[in-house]
């Protein structure tokens, strides 16, 4: 088969080259799988009951958009999270987030800015289907250093003019994956400032907002009402998959200004598939308990002590302001990766897996992702084995 010229460059998909990596050797101990982020955290106890239920309406087709009560549902969260009062036609349900993410830059991004083509704007490392998603555009998508010299976020500020003229999306995401930096509000004002200056949209990627150490990070729509901007500029993305640990599901939804949220739903009544009504009831009544959500965060909060206390004489060793990743610092991350596979059991996922070279060399070939997903026991275990195989 042959591909479209403009995918002939994306990298392998990373869970492809892991196993290449590590499967061809033996394991140097029983297994301890630390790479993807699939929350092991016990979901909420009230959702068989909910399907149960509404299993009968597995026999209808769903609605595109969500289902009134879920759509009010969803918009209560976001008030009660964010105090941001928003109107059910400025949200869609959506099959988990990487759904929307793709899809929002095929039904938004216009074929050619100011005369020229697009440009959409990547964090570097990135989550893979930003990059896709400019690919599917046409658009050029441009790499942006997310390191330890930026905070671990994208500085778009720093791109040349001629650039950011060309810009119609930029793709952010905080707390960061997988760094777990925070977008903090002078961030948030600088880069809204910017999109509002050179006229493009910014989407924001938080599935990662309800797992953090003290402080709530800030939304972007929340940024954007501070900022007063136009409602359409900021495109939010948001699932249960972390947040409610049913990475299963596939639920999320997407939140913008009526007009972005017009075109979105048009795009997935011609090619999308709505999310079943069954999965809509259970989504309604998730999205409107946070009592889970308080308990889930202190386990988080819990295993990230239990890391600072086993990283505390690795002075190298930053910990994360939120998500339930560490982004540890190593020589060469496949080197390492490696080694602690071959001598520990432990899989963890190179940080080359998730970046993208450039001039300045690869943000990501120095480090290694550790998901903090597992339960409490068996992530101290890893924890302690990566220490003590890579930093003693």
């Amino acid at each position: 088969m042959t591909y479209p010229k403009r995918f002939s460059n994306l990298p392998a998909y990373a869970w492809p080259r892991l196993r290449a990596l590590l499967d061809v050797h033996e394991a140097g101990g029983d297994t301890i799988n630390m790479t993807i982020g699939e929350p092991q955290h016990p979901f909420p106890a009230f959702v068989p009951e909910i399907l149960a239920k509404s299993v009968g309406e597995f026999s209808k087709y769903p609605t595109n958009e969500g289902a009134p009560e879920l759509l009010a549902a969803i918009c209560g969260w976001i008030t009660r999270r964010y105090s941001v009062d928003l109107t059910p036609n400025r949200v869609m349900v959506l099959n988990g987030t990487r759904e929307g993410l793709y899809n929002a830059a095929m039904s938004l991004c216009p074929e050619v800015k100011n005369g020229k083509q697009p440009v959409v704007l990547v964090p570097n490392p990135f989550y893979q289907v930003y990059a896709i998603a400019a690919l599917s555009v046409n658009a050029e998508p441009v790499m942006v250093p997310a390191t330890a010299t930026t905070g671990h976020l994208p500085d778009y500020a720093s791109l040349p003019v001629d650039v950011l003229d060309r810009t119609t999306i930029a793709y952010i995401c905080s707390p960061a994956n997988p760094q777990g930096a925070v977008a903090s509000r002078k961030y948030w004002a600088t880069l809204i400032a910017l999109a509002e200056k050179h006229d493009f949209k910014i989407f924001a990627d938080e599935c990662y907002s309800e797992i953090y150490r003290d402080t709530p990070p800030m939304g972007a729509l929340e940024a954007a009402v501070a900022a007063g901007c136009d409602p359409e500029r900021v495109v939010v993305f948001h699932s249960l998959s972390k947040r409610s640990n049913l990475p299963g599901l596939r639920s999320g939804f997407v939140a913008s200004g009526p007009k972005n949220i017009k075109e979105i739903r048009q795009l997935r009544a011609y090619a999308g598939a709505p999310v079943p009504m069954p999965i809509q009831r259970v989504s309604e009544r998730v999205w409107s308990d946070e009592d889970h959500v308080v308990a889930n965060r202190a386990m988080y909060q819990d295993k990230f002590n239990d890391a600072d206390a086993i990283f505390a004489g690795v002075n190298s060793y930053t910990s994360p302001e939120a998500g339930f990743f560490l982004w540890l610092p190593v020589e060469d991350g496949e080197q390492a990766a490696l080694k602690l596979w071959q001598e520990t059991g432990v899989r963890v996922l190179p940080g080359a897996y998730l970046s993208r070279p450039d001039p300045a060399g690869d943000p990501g070939s120095g480090y290694i992702r550790v998901a903090l997903v597992a339960p409490k026991d068996e992530t101290q275990r890893g924890l302690t084995l990566i220490r003590d195989c890579l930093y003693t």
